[in-house]
């Protein structure tokens, strides 16, 4: 060997030796949607309620639905979330504020040139000016789950994605670096990850929530979960009252979680149901106020072979809907224990009860255990499961009912101060209570 040879040879194994592996875990931080806008508690539950409204129509099975085929490629069914996630894109990074959706696989973000795009606060991303962007072709594996239909050799891959309230998104996949985290003094420093496949929505509408699009964090090949390759995430939502605090949203080896306070992990299996296989699914065995279990049958939320029933765990609905039955038990028990029948009694919504002359807080209420498979007890204080409407002057229950279908939802107000895994991996959910605010 020359010694030409032999220096070419010592400087590729030093190159190789000095390149820093891939991150083992990401962190990102979680903002509620209506976090910067001033509403008062009452508000902010109106305004989350109508949006967890429009999400179950358009995502539970059973519910109507306006999905329908377009011919850039299909038009699939997703939901409004809940939370924000701070993320950037593209090398140079370029800020990208979306909506965390635990119930969609596809991340996209607004592009330049638009044809037409819903306002921003930062600028819109412009995949010509970034030195890591790719376009997807229609005839690449990575295009296959969202559009099947009429490709050619010379096709590039595109997508449409509809949302209950009219809003939509339509364009082109790419691949692109996302980058987690901050360099600011304080915080956790950023992280990059490359060749995430997402879209670029040249074509959006609607109400945008405050984002410039979407993350899926699904169960699907093209959720970001598992294009990042770590096969978990965890986050931890912080009281939905309290609108400054964020919440954190953790990948890989940092989503592991820790027992706290004396509370031990539990975890129940992961289901996956044919009709909506992105969801997150678990076995709820049944449901306990205080010492009393309460009347409802073990099959109640059992999902069937044709994936219908079953339980979605949610970060983008906000009360746990529960199928009519196993509501009005819970309903009934809880009128109990206040001693007076709710206003709306008759109604799915969730019941509120009058509060007593000038009382302004809750009263003391027995803690509600949901009973997973596996062993696995989720405990719901009072103010996991209770809240107190300040305009009304009433005890409400955040729970609400449904007929139109057999799947019920465990929404966000009940995962408050839980942090939540999920191993995609392993297929398991495990949980724990925690201070968010400190994680």
């Amino acid at each position: 060997m020359g010694p030409l040879q032999a220096l070419s040879l010592l400087l590729l194994a030093s190159l190789a030796s000095s390149a820093a592996p891939p991150p083992s875990g990401y962190r990102s931080m979680l903002a509620h949607i209506d976090s910067k806008l001033g509403f008062t508690n009452a508000q902010l539950m109106r305004r989350a309620v109508h949006r967890s409204r429009l999400r179950a129509a358009t995502t539970l099975p059973g519910y109507s639905t306006t999905s329908s085929r377009s011919s850039t490629g299909p038009r699939l069914r997703s939901g409004q979330a809940e939370y924000l996630m701070e993320l950037a894109i593209g090398t140079p990074p370029v800020p990208f504020v979306a909506l965390a959706d635990t119930g969609s696989d596809l991340t996209w973000t607004q592009c330049q040139p638009c044809k037409l795009c819903f306002p921003q606060d930062t600028p819109v991303y412009d995949p010509t000016t970034s030195s890591s962007f790719s376009p997807v072709p229609c005839s690449s594996a990575t295009c296959l789950p969202i559009w099947s239909r009429n490709c050619t050799p010379t096709a590039l891959c595109r997508y449409r994605y509809a949302y209950g309230d009219g809003a939509y998104s339509a364009g082109g996949l790419g691949t692109e670096t996302i980058t987690f985290g901050s360099s600011a003094p304080g915080e956790a420093p950023a992280a990059s990850a490359g060749g995430v496949a997402f879209g670029c929505g040249t074509d959006n509408g609607g109400d945008s929530y405050n984002s410039t699009g979407t993350v899926g964090l699904g169960r699907g090949s093209l959720s970001l979960v598992a294009q990042l390759g770590v096969g978990k995430f965890s986050y931890c939502l912080t009281d939905f009252f309290n609108t400054s605090l964020g919440s954190p949203v953790l990948f890989g080896s940092l989503a592991e979680l820790a027992a706290s306070g004396g509370a031990a992990v539990q975890s129940t299996p992961l289901l996956q149901s044919p009709q909506i296989p992105s969801r997150y699914y678990v076995s709820l065995e049944g449901i306990s106020l205080g010492d009393t279990r309460l009347p409802i049958p073990n099959q109640t939320f059992a999902l069937r072979a044709d994936g219908t029933g079953g339980m979605i765990v949610d970060s983008g609905t906000i009360f746990t809907i529960l199928v009519e039955s196993a509501f009005r038990v819970v309903a009934n028990h809880v009128a109990e224990v206040l001693g007076q029948p709710a206003v709306n009694a008759t109604s799915l919504d969730n019941p509120c009860f009058p509060a007593p002359a000038g009382e302004r807080q809750l009263p003391a209420m027995p803690d509600m255990v949901l009973h997973f498979a596996g062993g696995a007890d989720m405990t719901l204080h009072r103010d996991n499961y209770m809240s107190f409407d300040e305009e009304d002057s009433s005890f409400c229950l955040n729970i609400a009912g449904a007929t139109s279908t057999s799947t019920s939802v465990l929404g966000n107000f009940q995962q408050q101060n839980i942090q939540m895994l999920f191993d995609i991996t392993v297929g398991q959910m495990s949980f724990v209570p925690t201070d968010c605010s400190k994680l």
